[in-house]
């Protein structure tokens, strides 16, 4: 199936970049490896190298910066696991905590990195659940 067809909703609500990145490295990996779940880890592990997702959608990274944004996207073939969730764990800290202020995410000043990540993954999931209920 063409991935257009299957574009995640969050990247329905992503700029087109984004879901481009993502089509064009889903479709690859269906060459390589077939469909399945192992095609859509790939592309998203392409999507994390310039993208984060924030809120409910995808964003360019700030700064021009790109790389893998957690442990998972930087193996070659991810394999299921846990991931940061298109979150930028990979980013400093100050980049984590201005995201969490755009999220409204309290307590913010006081979270470690690791603390912001999580904080922003569950705003993140969150917000993606209110807009797939509209």
């Amino acid at each position: 199936m063409p991935a257009r067809e299957e574009l995640p909703s969050t990247l329905r609500r992503s700029p087109k970049e984004a879901q481009e990145t993502w089509i064009k490295a889903h479709d690859s990996a269906v060459q390589e490896y077939g469909e399945g779940a192992r095609s859509h880890r790939t592309a998203y592990s392409a999507l994390k190298h310039s993208f984060e997702k924030i809120g409910d959608h995808w964003e360019r990274k700030a700064g021009g910066r790109r790389g893998p944004s957690d442990k998972q996207a930087r193996k070659s073939t991810p394999a299921p696991g846990r991931t940061a969730e298109g979150v930028d764990a990979s980013a400093p800290r100050e980049h984590l905590y201005a995201t969490a202020q755009r999220l409204d995410i309290t307590g913010r000043s006081r979270m470690s990195k690791k603390e912001l990540v999580d904080a922003i993954k569950k705003a993140n999931r969150r917000a993606t659940n209110k807009a797939r209920s509209r």
